[in-house]
């Protein structure tokens, strides 16, 4: 896999299962935390298939507003809404005896879910305006970071959809669960950086590598990526040492010892037995989400300004 990577056993499985199903027709979901490289999977999966010198077409269903989505992915005719003054040829034509990569569909509407599900069936649509019905040959690769199934229960993703595209699921590991592919991923983005810079940074300190390695990386490969590029960078040459690595990765945790709820004698007081309590499960929802406020506010059932107001009020900064 040119495309991805990794030695350690879970990606080895990742490959494994690529090598599986690229030869065959049947519709991929990938999914994974942001930056685990989704699209590098699509990607291997189309240059491993029979597909390969046809086009691979991605696009991002969460990062286009939804007036154009349906544009963007089944085209348009000219004079089909306000501004539409030429004819545009949408993805799923333009992907065409390839492989469409339908990227965070997790964010896509209910109203283009459905008319996602006919193109899985009939392998046919309209483009919006036209009448004209157009037919297609494209493998469909789906990818989301999103819990489907959770959103099927909520009634946010559409069950019958969500059969179609769960024919083959793959799922990407964190960083943090496949640390001993760090080193790998680290001398790979040196290597990368210093060509492209035109840079002479010659390796890594085993005390800066011992940071890396520890660090939770709750942006994945995409963080480590954008963290080596600076380092590379701004050391220009020599040896990374533990001083020319970010702060917030050398920055160390005060250990919070967590309440035991232990009525004594004497008794104790109601209120700070609460409020040792929420500042419990504040702090274990912070190290479940990787210090993320957006999904430990999701974990808490808690808005995110409210548990911010609660993270200040207990001091728990160093959590974030």
């Amino acid at each position: 896999m040119d495309y991805i990577i990794g030695q350690s056993d879970e990606m080895k499985a990742v490959f494994n299962l690529i090598e599986k199903v690229a030869h065959s027709d049947s519709t991929i979901i990938v999914y994974g935390e942001t930056g685990t490289g989704k699209e590098l999977v699509a990607r291997a999966i189309h240059q491993t298939s029979s597909r390969r010198n046809k086009p691979f077409i991605t696009i991002n269903c969460g990062a286009i507003p939804e007036n154009l989505l349906e544009s963007e992915l089944f085209g348009h005719v000219r004079g089909a809404f306000t501004g539409a003054t030429t004819t545009k040829t949408g993805k799923f034509e333009l992907a065409n005896g390839g492989t469409l990569l339908l990227d965070e569909i997790g964010d896509m509407s209910a109203d283009l879910q459905v008319k996602i599900l006919r193109v899985l069936e009939t392998k046919e649509f309209e483009p919006v305006g036209g009448s004209r019905t157009i037919k297609v040959d494209v493998r469909i690769v789906a990818a989301t970071h999103k819990n489907l199934e959770e959103a099927v229960e909520k009634g946010a993703f559409r069950e019958d959809l969500f059969y179609r595209l769960h024919v083959i699921p793959i799922t990407l590991p964190p960083l943090r669960d496949r640390k001993s592919d760090i080193p790998l991923l680290v001398f790979h983005f040196l290597e990368k950086f210093n060509r492209k810079n035109n840079k002479m940074v010659d390796g890594i300190s085993d005390e800066a590598m011992e940071i890396m390695i520890n660090y939770s990386w709750p942006g994945n490969v995409r963080e480590l990526r954008n963290v080596m590029e600076r380092l590379v960078i701004l050391k220009e040459k020599g040896t990374i040492m533990p001083y020319d690595l970010p702060g917030h990765l050398t920055r160390k945790k005060s250990q919070v010892h967590l309440p035991q709820m232990e009525i004594l004698e004497d008794g104790i007081p109601l209120n700070t037995a609460v409020s040792e309590f929420e500042k419990s499960l504040i702090l274990q929802s912070l190290k479940k989400a990787n210090g993320v406020k957006n999904k430990a506010a999701k974990l808490l059932h808690l808005n995110r300004t409210t548990l911010v107001e609660k993270i200040k009020r207990h001091g728990l900064h160093d959590y974030c």
